[in-house]
């Protein structure tokens, strides 16, 4: 299981919702958990009338019984790995010169060993009725295998559509018809206190409904690089990941994600993201297989935690707001340069949309793409301004980014064999043991030809090769740097731009 730690005082735990490959957890304290901001869906469903039971109570059955079937069970497998290594038998010098079998200088000997196949488990939403289901990525991001599990316990295999790390939001799909597809509603319509249900496979129980309230909104817990949680104490466990987190009519307002307890299991609170931030991202999936983040380009913190910094220092701030975005630096080259932002300005206002905190302009930004033009209002000192951006991606351009697979690289690799290495003296590298017509032939590459490095990394084996393809996918400049000898020794490199 994958593990962050950070330093913080009296660390508790704060556990992934899923058995899943990749999960998470993540130690911090109590007083770490600070509140983040939430932004408007930009497609939901209207909404009915509250059901409201005789005396004035919240009638959750139709609810329960509406989202049940809307919620299937994941299981996922990853393949284990298979490793080479070297070993060298350390008699070999000693009774290989006693014996005249010239052990000094002998090659040492390659030996593979396969890794055991990983399983887990973890719940997903169908959103559509042609077989789209929307999960955290931490449930399926490594998977090699899927099989999903309807409530009706019919089975089918699940593929990837498109992950996002990011948000931890991945989009899968099954070939089925005339499913039970979700209601999604409006996350900024939650109210705190309003009722909530979870819906999910905690340990393998399958289609587990609990109920709780909606405890806080816009949470932030530095797990993900975007976040604006939706805090509940329904009970959320293991297996609950990438399930249902439902309003009182039924309608999808959340991913449930995350748990916070010292345990590890429930006994303190759940965590969802909003249908705000994940309408954007699954629209983007299903479009383009990767999500187009528009950039605003400015680095900051709450206003009032750097007041409250400030004051600690004996400096007197010269603002004259308490809620809002603290600019503390204005990237290079980024549309809150172009637009005039400075360090020391304060963002209280995106889009139209008020902007209390961080996360609130975090989740903001998250609904658009680049090149969307929007209004920005910010306080310098005491003056206030208004202007227009242009949102850009991480490029510094409106482009359109598409992820690159492995296929449109066009190339079958393999690790070196054990001659190879002999003959060119080195003892790594991949084999391009076939190639097509893709970006690797158009770069000049040929069959035969030995790729050493991408980027720095060197090629051992074809797991580190998907690796730097994904790794440049998702970087800034979008370009693979590979540097490669031929059969006949002759060192050679290309550069392979992804957005080409």
């Amino acid at each position: 299981m994958k593990q962050t730690t950070k330093n913080w005082i009296g660390a508790i735990a704060l556990v992934l919702g899923s058995s899943a490959v990749t999960g998470a957890v993540v130690r911090m304290s109590p007083s770490s958990v600070s509140s983040r901001g939430e932004a408007q869906s930009p497609s939901v469903m209207a909404a009915p009338a509250q059901v409201a039971a005789p005396g004035g109570y919240v009638d959750l059955t139709t609810a329960a019984e509406s989202a049940v079937g809307s919620v299937v069970y994941i299981k996922v497998t990853q393949t284990g790995k298979t490793q080479r290594y070297q070993i060298q038998d350390p008699f070999s010098d000693f009774f290989g010169d006693f014996f005249g079998f010239g052990g000094r200088g002998q090659q040492p000997q390659q030996r593979e060993y396969k890794q055991p196949d990983r399983h887990a488990a973890g719940s997903g939403v169908i959103i559509s009725n042609d077989g789209y289901i929307v999960t955290n990525n931490h449930v399926v991001g490594e998977a090699d295998e899927i099989e999903v599990k309807l409530n009706d316990n019919r089975e089918f295999k699940g593929r990837i559509i498109g992950c996002d790390a990011t948000t931890d939001l991945a989009l899968i799909k099954i070939d089925a018809k005339d499913l039970p597809a979700i209601k999604i509603g409006n996350s900024d319509d939650l109210k705190l206190g309003q009722w909530v249900l979870a819906v999910g496979n905690p340990f393998n129980l399958t289609s587990t409904v609990t109920a709780g309230i909606v405890s806080a909104k816009a949470r932030s817990l530095g797990a993900n690089g975007i976040e604006s949680f939706i805090q509940t104490d329904a009970a959320i466990n293991s297996g609950n990941s990438g399930g249902a987190l439902v309003n009182e009519r039924g309608e999808l307002v959340g991913i449930n994600a995350m748990l916070y307890s010292q345990t590890g299991s429930y006994s303190g609170y759940g965590f969802a993201i909003p249908t705000s931030i994940m309408n954007k991202v699954v629209a983007d999936l299903k479009v383009y297989g990767t999500v187009q983040r528009a950039i605003l380009g400015v680095q900051g913190i709450d206003v009032s935690t750097w007041i409250d910094s400030e004051k600690a220092k004996g400096n007197e701030p010269d603002v004259d707001v308490v809620e809002g975005v603290y600019v503390d630096k204005v990237t290079d080259a980024s549309a809150a340069e172009e637009a005039g932002l400075e360090k020391g300005d304060v963002i209280t206002e995106f889009d139209g949309k008020k902007v209390s905190k961080m996360s609130e302009l975090q989740e903001a930004i998250a609904q658009h793409r680049p090149g969307d033009k929007v209004s920005l209002t910010y306080k310098r000192g005491k003056k206030e301004h208004k202007l227009n951006v242009t949102l850009r991606n991480t490029q510094g351009t409106t482009k359109v980014m598409e992820e690159v697979d492995l296929d449109q690289m066009g190339v079958s690799l393999k690790p070196i064999s054990e001659e190879e290495q002999k003959s060119l003296g080195i003892d790594y590298g991949l084999t391009i043991n076939a190639i097509r017509n893709g970006k690797m032939k158009t770069a000049g590459a040929a069959k035969g030809t030995i790729i050493l490095q991408v980027n720095d990394q060197k090629m051992q084996t074809e797991e580190d090769w998907e690796e730097a393809v994904k790794g440049a996918n998702q970087s800034t400049d979008r370009t693979l740097w590979i540097k490669a000898i031929t059969p006949s020794g002759r060192k050679v490199s290309y550069v392979i731009e992804l957005d080409e």
